[in-house]
């Protein structure tokens, strides 16, 4: 399976970073199976800094590596996904201990979505069938050091900004 990861650099050896804010799946290394997705998150990194180029970072991941892991995957939008999510953006002294997790992006309109959930206009099961009727891409973290052994860098792809 191929996997993507939008940077500013070109990223050979991906590490576990810790996030200057709160993240869907909390701290390690994003990646996305949709190449437009990670393409996507390099336009938006540029905004903030002076880069003329960008990269979309090309990894294979062996998925036979992840069965020795502890895995948590989310197929769709779920309760337990959005306590999930909930947690890792709103308390900063959340921590799991899942090496991997995988699951639906909390992109721009879910974030509308989420902020009407906190405001309790909506209720948790609306919420999730809310998100449903969104196309949501993917997205993989890589929590650990040893899941990082799970994947190897292709190559970068340049990106004209």
């Amino acid at each position: 399976m191929i996997l993507y990861h939008g940077s500013l650099e070109q990223i050979s050896l991906p590490e576990i970073r810790e996030p200057n804010r709160t993240l869907d799946y909390g701290s390690g290394f994003y990646t996305t199976t949709s190449y437009q997705q990670a393409e996507d998150w390099v336009r938006r990194r540029k905004r903030d800094h002076s880069e003329t180029v960008g990269y979309v970072n090309e990894y294979e991941l062996d998925t036979e590596a992840l069965k020795g892991m502890k895995c948590l995957m989310f197929d769709t939008p779920t309760e337990e996904w959005l306590d999930f999510v909930m947690q890792n953006r709103t308390n900063r002294q959340f921590i799991h201990d899942y090496d991997v997790v995988y699951g639906p992006v909390a992109n721009d309109h879910v974030y509308a979505a989420f902020a009407l959930y906190e405001a309790g206009l909506l209720n948790k099961q609306n919420l999730i069938a809310e998100l449903k009727t969104y196309k949501l891409v993917d997205q993989y973290l890589f929590h650990t050091a040893k899941s990082l052994k799970a994947i190897r860098f292709i190559k970068a792809n340049q990106v004209q900004l």
